[in-house]
């Protein structure tokens, strides 16, 4: 059974996709920025974007039904790897004990030249 989880934000139809899908055990989160629906949270700053947004994402998992612990890999696109110690520093905050797969990997740009950051996040329930 599929279940998808939605925003409502106007993009989600407009390109097609939604927050995350949950199909049995499983849950993939979509790219995730820095962002509380019409404001750029933490402007400038690599360390908060990265802390709002897994937050962000710790919210969706809940709504689903899973928490952090059940995070299994974590993808990071970052506009600037020379920062890539404050990204860092935040998802250790998150996910020290828990040690899911990464990548951390620069992109020339996000779809906000104010988002420093984006992550996407792949989940299993035991």
């Amino acid at each position: 059974m599929r279940t998808n989880y939605s925003t409502g934000a106007k993009w989600e139809d407009i390109v097609g996709y939604c927050r995350a899908v949950q199909i049995g055990n499983s849950l993939e989160v979509s790219g995730t920025v820095a962002t509380d629906g019409s404001n750029v949270v933490a402007k400038g700053d690599f360390y908060g974007q990265t802390k709002f947004i897994i937050e962000k994402i710790e919210t969706v998992l809940k709504q689903a039904g899973f928490e952090l612990k059940d995070v299994i890999r974590t993808r990071i696109f970052v506009t600037d790897i020379s920062n890539w110690e404050a990204v860092g520093k935040a998802h250790g905050e998150f996910f020290k004990d828990i040690k899911p797969v990464t990548s951390m990997v620069e992109v020339s740009a996000l779809i906000d030249p104010d988002y420093l950051v984006e992550i996407e996040v792949s989940a299993i329930k035991e």
